[in-house]
């Protein structure tokens, strides 16, 4: 009898880290399930991988909407009957502004997506998590313990996350569940492309040439996920770091 395969659902996978994530644990074996605001968008990165639609499929969710996250995640289940790794990619850098000049509806909405939608996702699929004593992978940053000119929102929003990372590691841990924070180092991603038009702070000024390219924190994604480093669980893990880069092979 052959085994299924296990898998993963990757929050905010229309491009970026998300996309280059997808395509990692598709190779590495996984049923990948894609989702996002653009729905259409996920359904190419999702066809690109795998025309059958067998293993790869895409999903509308907007992290922002409760009620739209569980029922993605209610779909996901149905399709694949399983949940081994969630990982939470979405997130937004705007409002680029100063404290004083960023606009408090927008300054809410953000956190809303970085760390509300995040916590949405997880809830959502616990009980899976539980079963299948899975992993729990939320896309980080080093904004999350050093603050940026312009970016209170999205620092605010990272370093919440880093705690909900190591919440859920002290919660479910004992159900056997992994979480961990990911800091997928400075990417050459869309994000980018408005950091460096805003002229704001230190991070615009990078050149592209020295920005990653987004399949190396996919690959480092894929390592976590295999369990070889579950004694990392409820911590902030950087792709920069040079014994935890030999340890996943980079």
């Amino acid at each position: 009898m052959t085994k299924s395969p296990s898998v993963v659902w990757i929050v905010g996978a229309s491009r970026g880290i998300g996309a280059a994530a997808a395509a990692a644990f598709f190779e590495a074996g996984y049923a990948v399930a894609l989702s996002a605001r653009s729905v259409d968008a996920c359904r190419s990165v999702a066809a690109g991988l795998d025309p059958s639609g067998a293993r790869v499929r895409a999903y509308r969710a907007d992290v922002a909407d409760f009620a739209e996250v569980a029922s993605a995640a209610s779909a996901v289940l149905a399709d694949f009957g399983r949940l081994d790794v969630l990982i939470n990619c979405a997130g937004v850098i705007e409002p680029i502004a100063r404290f004083g000049a960023a606009p408090p509806d927008d300054w809410a909405r953000a956190l809303n997506i970085n760390l509300a939608g995040a916590y949405a996702t997880i809830h959502a699929v616990l009980p899976a998590l539980r079963a299948s004593h899975g992993a729990v992978i939320n896309v980080s940053s080093g904004a999350a313990g050093n603050p940026l000119e312009g970016w209170s929102a999205y620092c605010a929003g990272k370093a919440g996350l880093a705690m909900l990372t190591r919440s859920i590691a002290l919660e479910e841990g004992e159900a056997g569940i992994r979480a961990f924070g990911f800091r997928p180092g400075v990417v050459d991603t869309e994000m980018q492309v408005s950091i460096r038009a805003s002229g704001i702070n230190r991070v615009s000024r990078l050149r592209r040439e020295d920005l990653a390219p987004p399949e190396e924190p996919a690959r480092f994604m894929v390592w976590l996920a295999s369990g070889a480093g579950d004694d990392l669980s409820g911590e902030e893990i950087d792709v920069r770091d040079p014994e935890l880069r030999q340890r996943a092979g980079l």
